[in-house]
């Protein structure tokens, strides 16, 4: 129910799920199998993978830490999406290439929870998109050294509560399990 017209497809989103962002990261090993479980599913329903890398100052591009971590591969035909704000629409090609692809549907995944990842789905939601966050696929770090007053996982359960409540005129905000995430029913139209 995008308000884009004319774009029907879906796409799945990787976030930042780089070696030095996820290295501390809340349930990180299931987090990272349930997202390459949707890439499979995404590449076997002919749905778009795309994929976003983060660099500032403490992720300096081209460093280890950097780099997606091993367990989850991109293909060489994918895009990735380099960028510096939480946001991924922010200074990118993120949607132009969405728009390219007939794009209204987003299926997000990723790191941090708090950050880039609601970032990017109140970017997509305000430009038009249908935005679906993967309740089981996003993960954050423990940051209350810093002031945050939650535990990573109080922050994931926030943020999946919250952003089922999201919507805007032609368009919403859901929350789905990665079990629950069929892409042979959404690869040419949005669900």
């Amino acid at each position: 129910m995008t308000s884009l017209p004319n774009r029907t497809r879906t796409a799945l989103l990787v976030i930042d799920m780089q070696t030095d962002v996820i290295a501390n990261a809340f349930d990180r090993d299931r987090v990272v199998a349930n997202i390459q479980t949707l890439v499979d599913e995404a590449r076997s329903s002919d749905v778009p993978v795309l994929w976003v890398q983060h660099s500032d100052e403490q992720l300096v591009k081209g460093s280890e830490g950097w780099q997606y971590v091993p367990e989850l591969e991109r293909r060489e035909s994918e895009p990735l999406i380099h960028k510096t704000y939480g946001d991924s629409f922010e200074e990118t090609e993120l949607g132009d290439l969405l728009s390219d692809l007939g794009v209204g549907h987003l299926v997000v995944t990723g790191a941090q929870t708090e950050a880039c990842i609601r970032s990017t789905l109140h970017g997509g939601l305000v430009r038009g998109y249908d935005v679906t966050l993967v309740s089981d696929a996003h993960t954050t770090e423990d940051m209350r050294q810093w002031g945050f007053p939650v535990t990573p996982e109080e922050s994931i359960a926030y943020t999946n509560m919250y952003w089922s409540w999201a919507a805007a005129p032609g368009r919403a905000g859901t929350v789905t399990p990665a079990a629950d995430i069929d892409f042979s029913e959404t690869a040419g139209k949005v669900p």
